[in-house]
């Protein structure tokens, strides 16, 4: 197959017919900078290809984004969640089945995480892993550098052809054994790449990371014997994952690939997501007027995508987030300091549950969560503690039904595979389908969760917000704290506390009400202090000044990442694509 400029599609679901690449560029431009790399990645044929998926997809992606808007009005009201009646005959047809697994992807017990820099693509594809999910999105901060540079390290490790010398220190893959199957992730539909533009609006940063993968990859990925896979972030309704299949079904078609090729994993990582698995109905919560019941679907995220589907994963952090987030005006919500919030509380062990039982019922994998720790080489007691929360954590999962895990730190592979190894025999546990769970829309909003707010955890909560965002601000997505990998998604845990405890008047366990005074004076004692211990040219005052305006209980951004995005971009004169 060639990327021709007048290839056809070959679908009658897709009418484009021949693409005329003069067309197709007109009014397409790039705005970042243009060099031997990025014209190695952002081809000619390659634009033409992510100027078709915008003109096709933007409207939706966009219409979409605005039912969350609308969503959010309902909830803001007091109005709760619940299941979809209407997709009733999807969850009782006991017959359909996700895709069976793909290869490379049978057998994916611990899978590694992190962003797409050289010297981490080749230590991940080095690890003792099953899986790599390179990631465009949570832990990396989308400079134009930093996107075009990791699609060019992925490119080159799928051809093996990424070692490269670091001062005295030589980066090789290794050759004694399969590399890694590679998982890329796509940033959410929310987000927008600024350095490209499409009839003078940016183009989706989903649609962009996706298609120059995909793009420049998929043929290359099926002759060495797995393929273009995908994990998909930030996902709130069926409709956005029938989105997806329907990026997939072009792009497939657009080069001539069997449909089904392409595979996505999807983040269940947001409260509407949890509610389109399944349902187990709960009257209870039917029987608790005034408030409406806002209706969601069920299984229907793996159904829409079910030709592509490789299963859910359990994204915790992002998830605690979206229930602070969609809930935040409900005083029943309110959480306690983040360290409480743990994998054994009511909402979220129901939603493991929930999400395991689902996976399995439709033949696909039920992935678990993140350990973030990193080794303490200095503390021997202290890195025995955090290395022993780290198998508590992975067998809890293996023991639930989880058919793999993830883990941020090489060093943290041979425990993840120590506990799955011994407690998963098999490749995976689809076997085990949990029909004994029960898991109701009551269960997945109980927020009966044991513990207090106190001074120590707000400075924590500001510590780690100001920290990732400092970073964040220097063009570095993945920020160790504690010896914690920090990512966006605990950077936002954080700052919603934060709002929350500020909007409700929350007291601390020491007897302060917290208010808008008390978390600025914390916020900017703890800015002047990190500020203090770092180096020339850092950015913890500009840090501080945004995250000022979100720990309020005021103004309430959406995302962190949207809010300081302006501040990375380095969007500069127009290069008409048709010069490329």
């Amino acid at each position: 197959m060639s990327h021709s400029a007048t290839s056809t599609l070959r679908e009658a679901g897709h009418n484009i017919g021949p693409v005329n690449v003069d067309q197709v560029l007109h009014d397409v431009n790039i705005l970042g900078p243009l060099d031997d790399h990025t014209r190695k990645i952002l081809s000619k044929e390659a634009t033409v290809f992510l100027a078709v998926l915008h003109r096709t997809f933007n409207a939706t992606r966009k219409a979409l984004l605005q039912r969350r808007v609308v969503r959010q009005a309902e909830l803001d009201k007091g109005n709760l969640l619940d299941f979809l009646p209407e997709t009733k005959h999807v969850r009782e047809n006991a017959a359909w089945r996700g895709a069976p697994p793909a290869p490379g992807l049978v057998d994916r017990r611990t899978e590694i995480t992190g962003p797409t820099d050289r010297k981490m693509v080749v230590n991940a594809l080095n690890a003792d892993v099953w899986t790599y999910m390179a990631d465009f999105e949570d832990s990396n901060a989308p400079t134009w550098d930093n996107m075009i540079n990791g699609q060019l390290n992925l490119h080159d490790a799928i051809r093996k052809q990424v070692d490269f010398k670091q001062g005295e220190k030589e980066y090789k893959l290794r050759t004694d054994r399969v590399l890694p199957t590679l998982i890329a992730r796509a940033r959410g539909w929310h987000l927008e790449e600024k350095h490209m533009t499409v009839d003078g609006e940016p183009i989706s940063a989903s649609l962009f990371d996706f298609g120059l993968y995909f793009f420049n990859n998929a043929e290359e990925l099926v002759n060495r014997g797995t393929g273009p896979y995908f994990y998909l972030p930030k996902m709130e309704s069926h409709l956005e994952a029938r989105l997806w299949n329907d990026v997939f079904n072009l792009a497939q078609d657009y080069i001539g690939m069997r449909r089904g090729t392409i595979r996505g994993t999807v983040l269940i990582e947001t409260i509407p997501a949890a509610f389109e698995m399944d349902e187990v109905r709960d009257e209870a919560i039917h029987r608790s007027p005034p408030k409406t019941i806002l209706l969601t679907a069920n299984q229907q995220i793996i159904y829409e995508l079910r030709d592509h589907s490789s299963g859910l994963n359990c994204g915790r952090w992002d998830y605690i987030f979206s229930v602070i987030k969609r809930f935040r005006q409900n005083p029943a919500f309110v959480l306690p300091d983040r360290s409480a919030v743990t994998m054994t509380v009511p909402f979220m062990d129901a939603y493991v549950k929930l999400l395991i039982r689902t996976c399995h019922a439709r033949g696909v994998h039920a992935m678990g969560g993140m350990a973030a720790q990193i080794p303490i080489k200095n503390d021997p007691a202290a890195n025995d503690k955090a290395m022993d929360s780290v198998r508590a954590d992975k067998l809890r999962e293996v023991k639930a039904g989880h058919d793999g895990t993830w883990v941020a730190h090489p060093a943290l592979a041979s425990i993840a595979n120590e506990i799955f190894n011994a407690n998963m025999p098999t490749p995976n546990q689809m076997h085990i389908r949990r029909e004994d769970v029960s898991v109701t829309a009551k269960d997945l909003l109980n927020m009966n969760v044991p513990g207090s707010v106190t001074e120590a955890g707000i400075r924590k909560n500001l510590n780690i917000g100001l920290g990732y965002m400092e970073g964040w601000l220097r063009g570095v997505g993945c920020v160790p704290i504690n010896y914690l990998m920090e990512d966006a998604a605990t950077a936002e845990v954080s700052r919603s506390q934060l709002w929350q405890w500020v909007k409700h008047g929350v007291q601390t366990e020491e007897g302060v009400k917290v208010d808008k005074g008390y978390a600025l004076k914390l916020l900017h004692e703890q800015a002047d202090e990190l500020e203090k211990g770092a180096g020339k040219g850092n950015k913890y005052q500009v840090a501080a000044k945004y995250f000022a305006g979100q720990v309020t209980g005021e103004e309430y951004a959406e995302f962190l990442t949207s809010l300081l995005y302006n501040e990375i971009t380095n969007v500069g004169e127009k290069t008409p694509a048709a010069k490329l």
